[in-house]
C-alpha cells in the first residue's frame, strides 16, 4: 500500500472519529462501528461500512450524514460510498478498549 494511502486511511480514521452518536459519549469509530474502510488503488474512491448499536437508532439519519459530510471534505477523495450494515450484529466486543472504560465496561 503507498504512502499516499496509507495517510488518507489515516485521515479517515481521524475523521470518523470526530462523529459522536449524541446518546453516547465516545466516537463511532472506537464504538466498533466501522466495520469497513477501502480505498481504491489510486485513493480517490472510499468504501465505508458502519452499522449501529441498535437497527432502530433514533439518531440513525443524524450520524449518516455527519459520516457522509465528513467524509466528503478529506482531500483527495473524489467520492464516497457510505453502507449501512448491520452484519453482523454490533455488540460490545466490538469497542475499543479506550471506548470501554469510557463508558464503564471495564
Amino acid at each position: 500500500m503507498s504512502d499516499d494511502i496509507l495517510q488518507k486511511q489515516e485521515r479517515v480514521i481521524e475523521v470518523l472519529r470526530t462523529v459522536f452518536d449524541p446518546e453516547i459519549p465516545v466516537n463511532i469509530y472506537d464504538l466498533g462501528l466501522i466495520y469497513r474502510i477501502e480505498l481504491s488503488d489510486d485513493g480517490k474512491e472510499l468504501a465505508v461500512d458502519m452499522t449501529l448499536t441498535a437497527p432502530n437508532c433514533p439518531a440513525a439519519d443524524f450520524i449518516m450524514e455527519d459520516v457522509r459530510q465528513k467524509l466528503e471534505t478529506i482531500d483527495g477523495i473524489d467520492k464516497v460510498d457510505l453502507q449501512l450494515v448491520f452484519e453482523p450484529e454490533w455488540t460490545k466486543e466490538m469497542m475499543s478498549d479506550e471506548a470501554k472504560v469510557e463508558l464503564g465496561f471495564m
